[in-house]
């Protein structure tokens, strides 16, 4: 393949993973918090979502740099869009006491 299509695709790959890995995380958090063994869910989740994607960038780096940094930056692309995407709504009151407790420190 060309390279800017490579490089279209590493970029691809990157945004696919950073949304599994932080949307992952975002799941996580709210099924661990209402679980009994969190520590299970928090360190499980982080074992697969840390080796999906250390594989990943592995497999698409294949030793170019370019590529490499591309799928890094679709990945940081990625994690800005889910912050926003699951950003509680201040604006309806919608928060929960701990969220509303930590907001004003």
């Amino acid at each position: 393949m060309n390279d800017p299509l490579m490089l279209a695709l590493s970029g691809l790959v990157g945004t696919v993973l950073g949304a599994i890995f932080f949307g992952g995380l975002w799941w996580t958090v709210h099924k661990g918090l209402a679980s009994p063994r969190p520590a299970l869910w928090f360190l499980g989740s982080l074992l697969i979502r840390t080796t999906i994607t250390l594989a990943a960038f592995y497999l698409v780096g294949r030793g170019d740099g370019k590529r490499l940094i591309v799928c890094l930056l679709g990945f940081i692309i990625a994690r800005f869009v889910i912050m926003r995407l699951t950003r509680p709504n201040v604006a309806s009151g919608k928060l929960t006491k701990e969220a509303g407790h930590a907001s004003h420190a």
